[in-house]
């Protein structure tokens, strides 16, 4: 999931940067006066700064977007920002929760519209030109959200606030807002000395030029780096991305030859079907080098650059190390806690990879020409091959039913059982879109009517776009001032086809997009009064978004979505019945690409980064913990962009085990239950416990009060076909 930049109330990054004239100048009132008017008329008409006009509570512009407004209009509502920071800070009346909590959460509307914009810019549509203007932006962004993070009279009239709420409580929405923004200040360094606070601002303001060097180089290398193949070389692959791979070769000036671009959906599917070894390598070493060529891209130094940054910067603040800083305010709380919960399935998962490795040796071994010994680009072919020989189950035949439209539908389905939401297309030109792919859906209450907010899908991978897949919002949820109505987004990366050809996807992909949908899900259902209640825990906001991953698979889903895409037929029961059956094959290395790239984060963040090799490091701290040669990190350290293009995820990428321990067990709670995963009682509990409340209540407390008891282990241990360790640990 996208982190966003939000308000000042939400203690965001966000800075202020007028252009300021040069110190020697002298300007008399009168040119004073005319600067200010001209910057009041520039700022009039800047369209990135101009509050949403049009329906649905207003739509950002997305179709009068022009990169020569962003710095100017960042530029403008930062300084904006920063005045009404000011204003707070500056307040003579005593602090209380309306004139410096409320304020704060009031604060920054400019700036919010105005990130929605850089938003795009960053993650749908980055060109090198933009790219330019963020590498100038990020050190700046940094420097204001220091200004506001350290401003001693803002936190001194917070931490009154926080301390008579500690004496006298506030109503709980109020009170779990100034005990967010209270101890996020005192997380920012807001305690420190005025030495301190100025190397912690330093700190954050070189951290963001290397986060944002970091995400541009592998954006880079995904654009760089495209095998092209001959006609005679298609072999196993599939018609839908014959077609597709014909369409990227002929964008890219090479009509007559066929593409495999550097990202993961088509890197994907040529390793699960290509006959051809040779270039099964070529294309696995481009995706999995990202970032690793010792070229200008390459990411090894800032890796090692970030990491001696965050050490010192929280070593200001007392913390032995990143990950100590970091997880206290997640649910595991500890580094320990959450290497405890890794290592408990490790040794089960890379168990398995062992035993699927030894079934595609013995079966490479029977069919292939030359005797080969199972490699990583082998993987995904060979474990294809023995899904069908040990299941009789196609990849290929399936996604014959996983037609991209009628994947919506479901969703949509799915979200109308649970939710009671409605999904209506917008007619075309209604909304405002940043590319022709762009589709919106308005989204109101089956039962009412009421509107509730709108739903975008971007869902083809392009040129410019970031890989994988993401949600985020343009307008959360909030009744502060007004009920605002949410404005949601999906992105998915689906290799684009040939016109008039089908989108068909894996069950893989397909499960994806049920994820980022249950994301967007997470934000339509807020219920929420103050916009800092939209903020996420980490290792819990996967969570909800991981559970509806379970509706794709149900009967109901089934029966009237998964249809063929060429006759329209169900998918059949004898099909259904195998992928039940296989439910858990290649779950060894599913579990063990995911867990590997959450060990090496903790890790890098639990080591000394001085004299720190990533490459070497990566290889030794993989090979103690026993990692099967055959698989490698699902997000190779130089491209993990979860962990080192930002903070996000830093230390917190074993969050999606963590929710997945969540997911796993409220699911039973659905099987338990007389109506299955369409039971009305336990969706409504759902609703109102686990996706409404956001960040309004403590996260375990709001599980407990779903299940009536923490979540264990244990069924997630059953979901991937693990033994279920003897210890009864709880999560």
């Amino acid at each position: 999931m996208k982190e966003q930049i939000i308000s000042a109330g939400k203690v965001s990054g966000i800075v202020a940067l007028l252009a300021l004239a040069s110190c020697t100048s002298v300007q008399t009132p009168q040119t004073q006066d005319t600067q200010a008017a001209t910057e009041q008329k520039q700022a009039e008409t800047n369209v990135l700064l101009q509050e949403w006009s049009g329906p649905y509570q207003g739509v950002p512009a997305f179709d009068k977007m022009n990169l020569a407004d962003l710095k100017p209009a960042m530029e403008k509502a930062m300084a904006l920002n920063l005045a009404e920071i000011e204003a707070i800070a500056n307040n003579t009346q005593p602090a209380t929760f309306e004139n410096t909590i409320e304020e704060m959460e009031r604060a920054g509307e400019e700036l919010d519209r105005v990130f929605t914009y850089y938003g795009i810019w960053g993650s749908n549509m980055s060109t090198p030109e933009f790219r330019e203007v963020q590498k100038e932006m990020a050190p700046k962004i940094s420097e204001f959200s220091s200004k506001i993070s350290q401003n001693e009279k803002l936190f001194q009239r917070i931490k009154t606030v926080y301390e008579n709420s500690q004496k006298n409580p506030l109503p709980a929405d109020q009170q779990r807002v100034v005990e967010l923004i209270y101890k996020n200040f005192a997380m920012e360094g807001a305690d420190l000395s005025p030495e301190k606070k100025q190397r912690y601002a330093a700190i954050n303001k070189e951290l963001s030029s290397l986060y944002t060097a970091f995400g541009n180089n592998i954006l880079a290398d995904e654009e760089k780096y495209v095998v092209y193949f001959t006609k005679d070389q298609l072999s196993g692959l599939p018609e839908s991305f014959v077609k597709a791979a014909a369409k990227a070769a002929a964008d890219r000036g090479k009509p007559g030859q066929y593409a495999v671009t550097n990202t993961r959906s088509s890197m994907d599917q040529f390793l699960t079907y290509s006959d051809e070894r040779g270039l099964r390598e070529q294309v696995w070493k481009n995706y999995y080098s990202r970032g690793d060529n010792n070229d200008a891209n390459d990411n090894k130094q800032n890796i090692v650059n970030i990491l001696k940054l965050r050490k010192e910067r929280v070593g200001l603040m007392g913390y032995d190390n990143y990950a100590e800083w970091r997880l206290q305010d997640r649910m595991a709380k500890t580094p320990e806690a959450a290497m405890e919960l890794m290592m408990a399935v490790w040794p089960a998962a890379t168990a398995r990879a062992r035993e699927e490795v030894a079934d595609m040796q013995k079966l490479a071994n029977a069919t292939s020409k030359t005797k080969i010994t199972i490699e990583p680009w082998d993987y995904r072919y060979y474990a294809e091959k023995v899904r069908k020989d040990k299941y009789d189950l196609d990849s290929d035949e399936v996604k014959n039913y996983l037609e991209l439209g009628n994947l919506t539908q479901a969703m949509f389905f799915t979200a109308g059982e649970l939710f009671n939401f409605n999904f209506k297309p917008v007619p075309e030109g209604t909304v405002p879109v940043f590319h022709e792919d762009v589709k919106v859906w308005e989204v109101t209450d089956k039962t009412t009517g009421d509107h509730i907010g709108l739903w975008y899908l971007d869902p083809f991978a392009r040129q410019g776009k970031r890989s994988g897949a993401w949600a985020t919002t343009y307008r959360a949820h909030t009744t502060f001032d007004g009920k605002k109505n949410v404005l949601s987004s999906n992105n998915s990366n689906f290799v684009k086809p040939a016109p008039g050809e089908p989108v068909l996807v894996s069950w893989d992909d397909a499960t994806t997009f049920f994820h980022e949908f249950g994301h967007a899900l997470h934000f339509l259902a807020s219920n929420v009064k103050y916009p800092t209640l939209n903020s996420g825990v980490r290792d819990y906001t996967e969570f909800q978004s991981q559970l509806l991953e379970r509706w794709l698979s149900t009967d109901k889903v089934i029966n009237q979505f998964l249809k063929h895409y060429k006759t329209g037929e169900p998918m059949p029961k004898e099909l259904v019945a195998k992928i039940e059956k296989a439910a858990t094959f290649n779950q060894g290395f599913e579990t063990t690409e995911f867990l590997a790239s959450a060990l090496m984060d903790m890790h890098f963040h639990l080591a000394d980064p001085n004299n720190l090799d990533p490459d070497k490091f990566e290889k030794e701290t993989l090979a103690k913990l026993g990692m099967p040669k055959e698989i490698v990190m699902r997000h190779r350290s130089p491209h993990f962009g979860h962990v080192f293009s930002g903070e996000g995820y830093a230390t917190a990428y074993y969050g999606y085990m963590w929710a997945d321990v969540l997911t796993s067990d409220a699911s039973e709670a659905f099987t338990e239950a007389p109506g299955g995963f369409y039971d009305k009682d336990v969706a409504a509990k759902l609703v109102k416990y686990l996706f409404a409340p956001r960040n309004s209540m403590d996260p375990a407390e709001a599980y407990r009060m779903f299940r009536g008891r923490d979540a264990k282990i244990d069924a997630l241990m059953r979901d991937r076909g693990f033994p279920v360790p003897n210890t009864q640990g709880k999560k």
